[in-house]
């Protein structure tokens, strides 16, 4: 099979735990895209925290995209463009506050570059040291939410969420997509929408077939671009269930497992 594009995660994926990308890393992906492999990147990220990521791949240059949010947004790297975009409504915010009250836990999403939050908690910390967000403390979280949001964010210690995710996907399935993208992080973005929905929009644009797609990730927001892409390849970091639904299980982030399927897969080395 000669694959077209690679769809790769970025923490614990393509990114050292240092969140950089080894040079070995950098070297095979620049290989790839001079030979017309479209690599884009895909996050639970907001936009802003994947660009300069997008710059160090020189994607502008090679015409390439980023979904972010967990495919609530496209964006064209050459142009600037949002291709796709989804939201939720004023009243999911309300709904999804008033819901967090109910379980307990904390929650944060995003105005303009800002994470906003009426309790600033170690995991919004995290949040604000992955993405490099400033964080933003408010009084009313409803009334400061003033665009409408991408995405909304609860978060709470991993032996909290885990049960909270599955009961919640069960109770909101006709209204949100629901699932964490790491262990503290339980993500709300509209129906429908995951990183494998955007990736099959994108795909369609560009006239690429799923069985021409390479998706790499780590966690569970990564499993339906997993399924959904010709060959859904797992980190050897990954939780053994998103192992177990992937076509193939590649080193782990701090052993270039991204530059190995690209080896190994695109370029045909042993």
């Amino acid at each position: 099979m000669t694959y077209k594009m690679i769809v790769l995660d970025l923490d614990d994926t393509l990114l050292r735990d240092d969140h950089t990308i080894s040079p070995i890393t950098k070297e095979t992906l620049f290989k790839a895209q001079d030979q017309g492999v479209k690599v884009v990147l895909a996050s639970g990220r907001p936009t802003y925290a994947m660009r300069d990521l997008g710059d160090e791949l020189h994607l502008s240059d090679y015409g390439s995209y980023l979904l972010s949010f967990n495919g609530g947004r496209i964006t064209n790297c050459k142009t600037n463009e949002d291709i796709f975009s989804s939201t939720l409504t004023f009243e999911d915010v309300a709904f999804l506050y008033e819901l967090s009250i109910r379980e307990n836990v904390y929650i944060h999403t995003y105005v303009g570059d800002n994470i906003i939050t009426e309790k600033n908690n170690d995991y919004t910390t995290i949040e604000a040291d992955i993405t490099g967000l400033p964080i933003t403390k408010v009084e009313d979280f409803i009334a400061s939410v003033t665009e409408r949001p991408v995405k909304i964010l609860m978060v709470e210690d991993p032996e909290v969420l885990k049960p909270l995710e599955k009961k919640l996907q069960k109770e909101l399935s006709e209204r949100f997509s629901v699932l964490r993208s790491k262990p503290y992080f339980l993500e709300f973005t509209e129906k429908g929408v995951t990183k494998g929905t955007s990736l099959d929009h994108l795909i369609k644009q560009l006239g690429i077939k799923r069985e021409e797609v390479i998706a790499i990730g780590d966690s569970y927001n990564d499993q339906s671009m997993i399924e959904f892409a010709g060959l859904g390849v797992a980190m050897g970091n990954a939780p053994d269930d998103i192992k177990a639904i992937s076509d193939y299980v590649t080193k782990t982030n701090m052993q270039d497992g991204v530059a190995h399927v690209v080896q190994k897969f695109i370029f045909g080395e042993s």
